[in-house]
């Protein structure tokens, strides 16, 4: 099981970053795309990005790094993506979710959804820096959101500053969340009409996964609400600009919204594990009941034909030529005696 995500917020006042030189000349990002003043991104060579990030002429740097096949610690030691405690922070192993402000820069780690096939588990991570006029990420193993953002800017999508290219960064875990999340609906659906037919017993192994995934992504959806819901509140000062803050109050909301249908689809999923068990109880018991009764039935007959089978002398109908008509006879009302006992003492089948 994945652990359970805490979202903290810290802010750490200080002066405003100045421009330094990128220093990652040795390090080789996965990609690098400048955006113009109208938000129209391309590609660009990687030595194009080795330049102060934010003083990219009039548009802004979008810069992507594999965080398994590079260590960027000694880069953002040197202030090459802003604040150095801040990018330090966000970039180093830890990975629970959570936002920094330092100046003019915001930095945090949240979370995404592995790629479908990935070798890493399903509960990805996206850390960012983002400046003024740079946006620089990475990630560790295939994830959702930069591959969806990158195709969607390589397609013309318009993306007009750092905080709205992190917004659609967001958005796409979003909706990759969301679509697990109709995907986990339709199953339940579908398990639900198989109880409801009187056939619940292969349901139980498949309500098992179903209901994991719901909770981790309940998990992972409200540790990145909290992030946001911060950020949000963090506005109400000057360290947070007014874009970034109504960037943050939009992703909350569309983040608590999906939550509560995680939080519908787990607890439903619950109920129905607990209805496939109750309904496989309720068949156990009509078994175990055809199976007393059909003991209580057979067991004066045994009784009998034990009895008259004792190689002894004394027995009744030893010598009578119609002893086995007899025997036989008594062992045919034995069990309709018994019969008739059990409904006397009220012994009933349980119920559906």
């Amino acid at each position: 099981m994945d652990p359970m995500d805490r979202s903290t917020t810290t802010r750490n006042r200080a002066p405003a970053a100045s421009n330094v030189a990128e220093k990652s000349c040795g390090i080789e990002p996965l990609w690098a795309m400048a955006f113009d003043p109208d938000g129209r991104g391309r590609a660009i060579p990687a030595a194009e990005a080795v330049i102060d990030l934010d003083a990219f002429g009039g548009g802004f740097l979008w810069v992507h790094y594999d965080l398994d096949a590079t260590d960027l610690a000694g880069v953002a030691s040197d202030g090459a993506f802003g604040p150095a405690r801040l990018a330090e922070a966000v970039f180093a192993l830890d990975e629970h979710q959570r936002v920094t402000v330092e100046g003019d820069h915001i930095g945090g780690v949240i979370a995404d959804l592995a790629r479908p096939g990935a070798k890493p588990a399903p509960a990805g991570r996206f850390h960012f820096v983002m400046g003024p006029r740079s946006l620089v990420s990475g990630r560790r193993g295939p994830s959702e959101s930069p591959d969806a953002t990158r195709t969607a800017v390589e397609r013309g999508k318009s993306v007009a500053s750092p905080v709205l290219l992190l917004e659609l960064l967001v958005g796409r875990v979003v909706s990759a969340m969301a679509a697990t999340g109709q995907g986990l609906s339709d199953a339940l659906d579908g398990i639900e009409d198989h109880i409801l037919d009187g056939k619940p017993r292969d349901d139980r192994r498949r309500l098992g996964p179903v209901r994991r995934n719901a909770v981790r992504l309940h998990r992972q959806l409200l540790g990145l609400a909290a992030v946001f819901h911060r950020l949000e509140e963090d506005g109400a000062t000057d360290d947070v600009h007014a874009p970034a803050t109504a960037a943050a109050a939009r992703l909350a909301q569309r983040i608590d919204a999906l939550d509560r249908d995680m939080s519908l689809q787990a607890e439903r999923a619950r109920l129905l594990q607990e209805e496939v068990s109750e309904r496989i109880a309720e068949e156990t018991n009509r078994q175990l009941y055809v199976l007393s009764i059909l003991t209580a039935l057979f067991l004066p007959p045994t009784f009998v034909t034990g009895l008259f089978g004792m190689n002894v002398k004394g027995l009744p109908f030893g010598e009578d030529p119609r002893g086995f008509l007899a025997v036989m006879a008594i062992s045919a009302v034995s069990p309709l005696a018994a019969f008739v006992l059990i409904r006397l003492l009220g012994i009933r089948p349980p119920r559906s």
